[in-house]
């Protein structure tokens, strides 16, 4: 009796080898449809160009939560979508510049209110009223300027201490120092990077 089943087994396994393996999946082409404002899992990337976007890690938080994350300020529609992703939990904004005034970021006004916005911000602001359009904003924003070495004026340090958002400030740089940022009256981090 032992012997067929024995057969029959080899008939199945014999079965699955002659098909091969299964075709690599090739993602559907869609021309005709818009891209997704959260982005496409099938996006293609152009080689050599990986995208790192901030993890934002709190070991005081133990709920399954969700980042979103942008390099851009998103748009009232891109906002309004996120109420079909679970458990949003934070916007993870990186700008590639400061927003020229509060009209720039004005769509933060609807961040949903289960969530929060960490904006990272390259450099010091500009003018002092890049620094205040962000007190302006009524929206939950925690504000991280990630800047290149110490301020070449002290009215750099002025503005940035008067935006409330502002919770930290990392200077990459290759010797950290805290030279030239003893008026700075927020946090203060140093990031060195080694190629």
């Amino acid at each position: 009796m032992r012997f067929p089943i024995f057969i029959a087994a080899l008939a199945v396994l014999a079965g699955c080898a002659a098909t091969g393996p299964p075709p690599a999946s090739t993602p559907p082409s869609t021309p005709d449809q818009p891209a997704s404002p959260l982005g496409s899992p099938f996006a293609e990337r152009p080689a050599g160009r990986a995208r790192i976007w901030p993890l934002v890690l709190d070991r005081s938080d133990m709920s399954l939560g969700t980042s979103v994350c942008f390099n851009r300020v998103p748009t009232y529609g891109e906002l309004h979508d996120l109420v079909l992703v679970k458990g949003v939990q934070h916007l993870v904004i990186s700008l590639p510049s400061w927003p020229t005034g509060v009209q720039a970021i004005e769509t933060l006004q609807q961040i949903p209110e289960e969530a929060d916005a960490i904006v990272i911000l390259l450099g010091y602001p500009p003018t002092r009223e890049a620094a205040e359009a962000w007190n302006i904003l009524g929206a939950r924003v925690r504000i991280i300027a990630y800047v290149n070495g110490p301020p070449t004026s002290v009215a750099m340090l002025d503005d940035l201490n008067l935006m409330r958002g502002l919770e930290r400030v990392i200077a990459e740089m290759d010797e950290p120092e805290r030279g030239g940022f003893e008026r700075l009256q927020r946090p203060l981090s140093f990031r060195k990077v080694i190629e």
